[in-house]
């Protein structure tokens, strides 16, 4: 039986079983004050690559659409027991145009989602606000793009054990995405006054993340899997 630690109260989750991946991209960072960000190769926290690349694919997946504007993905893992793949708590894709809410990005619906699946009294977990707000700190969200200040922001009040992304700011801005140009490394850097410490691994499986965002602003690049150019757009591939 898997379980999640919370602090020191331990409530019970449930288990679930899902497909290994292979492939990467590769980037080097800097170390902070607070957090490294690691070679998203390695197996940090005794989580392998194989397992990260995994759940950054389902990032992907949880937009729904192979090929969205605003592509923008997330899932939040239970990583307690690394002995298995870990265990999908929720997820979250970039909402505001269907909403009209302007802050809720992937990452922010992720942990307004896993907030309700946390504390529903017919839901797996069950737990209360309080128990709910300590189970953060045994989370990782996994988020297909760097995030912005805002949800960096967001990641770092709610506590997470580990947070990793794919795609660079600074990729996306060398590609025409509009960006606040605060790194979430110096957000992290800015937080250590924040009681729970977090592992901020970046660049991870960025060969199959960076086609999400480089096509809306670039005619040249080739549409994502499952996409093709239909009069200066990327549209889905009928079945």
């Amino acid at each position: 039986m898997r379980f999640l630690s919370l602090l020191r109260t331990i409530f019970v989750f449930g288990s679930g079983r899902l497909v290994l991946g292979h492939e990467y991209g590769r980037h080097l960072h800097p170390r902070t004050d607070q957090t490294t960000i690691g070679e998203p190769t390695l197996a940090i926290n005794g989580v392998p690559f194989s397992t990260r690349a995994f759940w950054m694919r389902q990032a992907n997946v949880a937009l729904g659409h192979p090929c969205p504007y605003g592509a923008f993905g997330t899932v939040i893992v239970n990583h307690t027991d690394s002995s298995g793949l870990g265990e999908l708590v929720c997820t979250g894709a970039n909402n505001r145009s269907a909403t009209g809410n302007p802050i809720l990005h992937g990452e922010i619906a992720a942990i307004n989602n896993c907030t309700r699946v946390l504390t529903d009294p017919q839901g797996p977990y069950k737990l209360s606000p309080s128990e709910a707000l300590s189970a953060f700190a045994s989370l990782t969200l996994y988020t297909n793009a760097e995030s912005c200040p805002m949800c960096a922001s967001a990641i770092r009040w709610a506590g997470f054990r580990e947070y990793v992304y794919g795609t660079t700011i600074d990729a996306l801005i060398a590609k025409g995405w509009g960006q606040i140009r605060i790194s979430s490394q110096e957000v992290f850097r800015q937080s250590y006054d924040l009681p729970d410490a977090a592992r901020l691994i970046g660049g991870v499986l960025t060969n199959e993340t960076d086609p999400y965002f480089f096509w809306q602003n670039d005619p040249d690049y080739p549409c994502p899997k499952g996409c093709s150019w239909n009069e200066g757009s990327c549209e889905a591939d009928k079945q």
